[in-house]
């Protein structure tokens, strides 16, 4: 008996879901870690408290509860908006089992299941995978464009040689630098080359250096804060990938800001985190803030993808070459944006060390 026990606290402590227990008047009994996070508290603190001061939802059911406590009967409410105690709105699945054991006052068992998670694990799946599909038909483009290129250039330098009249000379040095900028171009379209020298560093020296950097090319105003967590554990990784993907983020924020606007470095521990299909039990979140107009709705949905740019200057290479690098991390950029602040986060698994 103590074995089955031992083995269905095991089931439970593991479960991704969010599993509760009240009782018949409808306070906290159980909860398991995965809600210890949903709710960002201990169970210690949680314990006793009523249904109604844990989950707030626009159409009550502490009715059906109630009734389910009565009548035995379990019921589910799909795609449920409910409002946690910190004020986060989540999307769930949520599903009620009344528990009934002989001799044991009634209870109900409650799992949330949140359907945010699952969407955003989907959504990024998708994103990934175009993403991937689009880079390989520019990187074959990029590739048929290269040799044609250096032809081009070496001919006009020939053709240089033989040419007496400086007028004219100046003619084939226009093909040589445009040859030359459109060979910068195709090797930053062709971008990283996938191979990684990783190292043991802390997430903190790699922004160090890219706010180092920054400040030595702005030649603005914008403020650079910093709000470090210093417990967050040092990392795998390679360090100038790591410096090179947040440098394009960043410079991207200050291209998007006035010369009194402000950027600033956040980083935070996640625990019990997915990326894509792999679960990770600690992930770090470096968070690039800005107080600019925000990302343009109709490029939002594909700002990671090649030659996508908002900006007449631009080549949308800059987003499309970081998310690579991180890619190549096991991690993952997201970014929410709204008029006066533009988040870009990038997560990466701490687990992986």
């Amino acid at each position: 008996m103590a074995l089955q026990q031992d083995i269905q606290q095991r089931v439970l402590d593991n479960l991704s879901t969010t599993v509760m227990v009240f009782n018949q008047k409808l306070e906290l009994e159980y909860i398991n870690p995965a809600g210890e996070m949903l709710f960002a508290a201990s169970a210690r603190h949680l314990i006793n408290i009523p249904w109604l001061k844990l989950i707030h939802s626009e159409t009550p059911i502490e009715d059906e509860l109630q009734q389910a406590l009565l009548s035995d009967h379990p019921f589910t409410r799909h795609e449920m908006m409910i409002s946690l105690p910190n004020g986060d709105e989540i999307t769930t699945d949520l599903t009620v089992i009344p528990l009934k054991e002989p001799g044991q006052p009634a209870a109900i068992l409650v799992e949330l299941i949140q359907l945010d998670r699952l969407l955003r694990i989907s959504r990024d799946e998708s994103r990934a995978s175009q993403q991937v599909a689009s880079r390989e038909i520019l990187r074959g483009l990029a590739h048929e464009v290269k040799n044609p290129l250096g032809g081009l250039r070496g001919a006009a330098q020939l053709l240089e040689k033989q040419l007496d009249s400086e007028e004219l000379r100046e003619y084939t040095q226009v093909i040589i630098d445009e040859a030359d900028r459109l060979q910068g171009l195709v090797n930053r379209i062709l971008g990283p080359s996938g191979v990684t020298h990783k190292q043991v560093v802390n997430i903190h020296s790699v922004l160090e250096r890219v706010r180092s950097v920054m400040l030595a090319e702005a030649h603005n105003s914008v403020k650079l804060h910093r709000d470090y967590d210093p417990s967050i554990p040092e990392i795998e990784a390679d360090p100038d990938q790591l410096i090179q993907a947040i440098l394009n983020i960043v410079r991207n924020a200050y291209q998007a800001l006035d010369d009194d606007g402000n950027i600033t470095l956040r980083t935070r521990v996640l625990r019990n985190f997915t990326i894509g299909q792999e679960h990770h039990k600690l992930i770090a979140r470096i968070e690039i803030i800005d107080d600019g107009p925000g990302v343009a709705e109709d490029i939002k949905e594909k700002m990671f993808f090649p030659m996508v740019t908002g900006r007449a200057e631009g080549t949308g290479l800059g987003l499309s070459i970081a998310q690579t690098l991180i890619q190549q991390h096991h991690g993952l950029i997201e970014c929410e944006s709204e008029p006066g602040k533009t988040v870009f986060s990038i997560l990466l698994p701490l687990d992986k060390i």
